[in-house]
């Protein structure tokens, strides 16, 4: 049994889609209301933040998947994800599941330094700090060789269908919609993007490989990009002119004051200002044969859905 925990959102649907074609037709999907995706899939409603529940949703796995979104709220942020990340990592070390943790990189120092799995955390906001005392729950737990578990991390999204991001929502959704698109802060530093798709084939393959558990690896990613060039790209494949606009930090700071989204989105936005630069060659060279989407395919995707 491979339990997928936040089944609902893009990354957790993704990751059920890859591991019905690749591993296993059991599979099991939790979240406060779950939906089918495949016939065969048992559906468990659970609140995480009770222990009681994570436990029968975890309780007869091999292999549990940590997907769970919450919306870009600090003060959830603050009060749900350390509570339900201790009452997974508790429930997974009490039916002895393995653990595969999808991450991001908020808590990395956002500067120009290049991230690898070595990065220090050095994280800078509300969310940022949650993300790392999360990170760090777990990576005590893998030291002290209480769980068996990996992590995935990947850098900002971009992607189809319910793919939440910057990108989706500032550049790929207002031209879909004939708006101009918004390029936050400087549009000639390099960005490390990811195919939401891509992530979750990636922590499906490091979840059901034995040798991956107990590190951090950096999930594949396709070359560095500049959002100049994601724009012409997106030219191309569109096949007409695409306006946007570099909106500096002090509009954002502005409208910060009017704006909870814009609030919550300002501990993220000063890595928009220097080269933003993932490194995934870790898993590029353990896993030579995983095909990463291309922006050129990933673009293609994403406007030939309506």
């Amino acid at each position: 049994m491979q339990t997928i925990l936040g089944s609902n959102g893009q990354i957790g649907q993704e990751i059920a889609k890859e591991i019905y074609n690749k591993y296993t037709k059991n599979i099991r999907l939790v979240s406060r209301k779950p939906q089918k995706i495949h016939d065969t899939d048992e559906l468990v409603p659970a609140d995480l933040m009770k222990y009681e529940d994570t436990y029968k949703a975890i309780e007869g796995s091999d292999i549990v998947y940590f997907a769970v979104g919450l919306p870009a709220d600090s003060e959830m942020w603050e009060n749900r994800f350390p509570k339900i990340m201790t009452n997974i990592i508790k429930a997974c070390q009490e039916t002895n599941s393995k653990l595969a943790f999808f991450d991001n990189t908020y808590m990395y120092e956002k500067n120009d330094n290049v991230q690898t799995e070595n990065s220090s955390f050095m994280p800078t906001g509300r969310k940022s700090k949650v993300r790392a005392e999360m990170a760090e729950m777990l990576l005590s737990a893998m030291k002290g060789k209480t769980i068996d578990a990996v992590i995935g991390r990947a850098p900002e999204f971009y992607g189809p269908d319910l793919t939440q991001s910057i990108t989706n929502s500032m550049v790929f959704n207002r031209v879909k919609k004939g708006k101009r698109a918004i390029v936050p802060l400087n549009d000639s530093v390099l960005r490390t993007l990811i195919w939401t798709p891509d992530a979750s084939r990636a922590l499906a393959l490091l979840g059901n490989t034995p040798d991956a558990y107990g590190e951090t690896w950096h999930l594949p990613t396709d070359a560095n990009i500049t959002y100049r060039n994601l724009v012409n790209k997106v030219e191309k494949i569109i096949g007409k002119k695409v306006r946007y606009t570099v909106v500096p930090m002090w509009i954002f700071k502005v409208g910060s004051l009017f704006n909870k989204q814009v609030k919550e989105l300002m501990e993220l936005l000063p890595r928009y200002k220097y080269d933003n630069i993932f490194n995934s060659n870790k898993f590029k060279e353990r896993f030579p044969d995983f095909e990463i989407t291309t922006f050129e395919e990933g673009i293609n995707k994403v406007f030939s859905k309506k």
